[in-house]
């Protein structure tokens, strides 16, 4: 045979007897791998495409797979991520469990059909989303296309066709408001986060339902955006303390803004919490990390991803059962977690 021929032979995947059968990726791997849950055109149609382009599967792959093996992504947009290391390790934990490998991969929306067409020939069987991908239509879409599963982690608003695992924004910035109320602020500052992630407009509608439970009127300087970077913080925390009556509060939608916010006020000379209270929303390590320690809401982030690895293995194993796979959502508790950057405020 021809060297030429040979490397073409070596070189064909399962996408390109998809392409040849008409079928998904997908679907060639559950003929591939003998799952019952196919009809018998389809399987001919795929069978008589592996004869034409003289396909070979990896056997390796085929036995890991009949022995029940689950092989999982976590998409993650972003190394440094506070959030990304515990998100990991609660994986992990749910993966060790299961018979469930764990593939760990970066990714961002703009090579979101170049990142799913990998993972579909890689015979990856489901992936976990968490933010900022969890609210990138594009990578859901793709994924889809591919006809792999997925869960999304910490959206605000998930979509209704896939599985999620979050915690009621709306409600835990609603409490984190109410607390600042009884504390006895009424200026309150807000500084948002993302404006394309949609926990954080979830969290600003909790901040603006707090003040209306109370008969405060929200003013619309003491709303400042971020994009849930210290950066961003410590620039919109300094908008907040120019103002000429700046707020007695201030509630970051993230703990790097807060502990930014922090920064921001230590900076002007003020006391925190003597003269102006910062609280944040996460319970990331920077909350402990910064002095003084960050009054926050609690997100559990470590149990909500062994929640979407068992989300996400419930719906492949029902699949590869044949079973109808409906997406759930999931909703976890949150905790208010008071530390010493909070307190009423400074007397007139």
């Amino acid at each position: 045979m021809p060297r030429s021929a040979g490397r073409q032979k070596s070189a064909l995947t399962i996408h390109d007897v998809a392409r040849h059968a008409g079928v998904s990726p997908m679907t060639v791997s559950r003929v591939i791998n003998g799952e019952k849950n196919v009809r018998d055109a389809t399987r001919e149609a795929v069978n008589a495409a592996i004869r034409d382009l003289n396909y070979q599967p990896n056997p390796a792959a085929r036995s890991l797979a009949g022995a029940g093996l689950i092989r999982i992504g976590l998409l993650h947009s972003n190394a440094r991520s506070v959030h990304l290391g515990e998100l990991l390790i609660g994986c992990l934990d749910q993966c060790s469990r299961s018979n469930i490998q764990l593939i760990v991969e970066q990714c961002d929306a703009a090579h979101a059909e170049a990142v799913a067409a990998q993972l579909a020939n890689s015979a990856i069987d489901g992936v976990i989303l968490p933010p900022p991908l969890c609210d990138a239509p594009e990578v859901t879409r793709a994924l889809a296309a591919s006809q792999i599963p997925v869960v999304v982690v910490a959206a605000g608003r998930p979509p209704a066709d896939v599985s999620a695992v979050r915690i009621d924004d709306v409600q835990a910035a609603h409490e984190m408001t109410r607390h600042l109320v009884g504390l006895g602020h009424r200026r309150i500052g807000f500084i948002k986060g993302h404006p394309d992630q949609t926990a954080s407009g979830q969290r600003l509608d909790g901040y603006l339902a707090g003040l209306s439970e109370v008969g405060v009127a929200a003013e619309q300087s003491l709303i400042q955006q971020g994009d849930s970077t210290y950066r961003s913080g410590l620039d919109a925390a300094a908008r907040l303390l120019a103002l000429a009556e700046p707020p007695t509060a201030i509630f970051a939608s993230n703990d790097d803004m807060a502990a930014a916010a922090v920064a921001a006020a230590q900076r002007r000379g003020l006391d925190v919490p003597r003269d102006v209270t910062v609280v944040g929303y996460g319970d990331s390590t920077l909350a402990t990390a910064t002095w003084p320690e960050l009054t926050t809401i609690r997100q559990p982030i470590g149990d909500m991803s062994r929640e979407a690895v068992t989300l996400l293995a419930n719906e492949i194993r029902a699949r590869r059962s044949g079973d109808e796979a409906h997406p759930r959502h999931a909703l976890q508790a949150f905790a208010l977690i008071r530390r010493g950057s909070d307190g009423p405020p400074k007397p007139p």
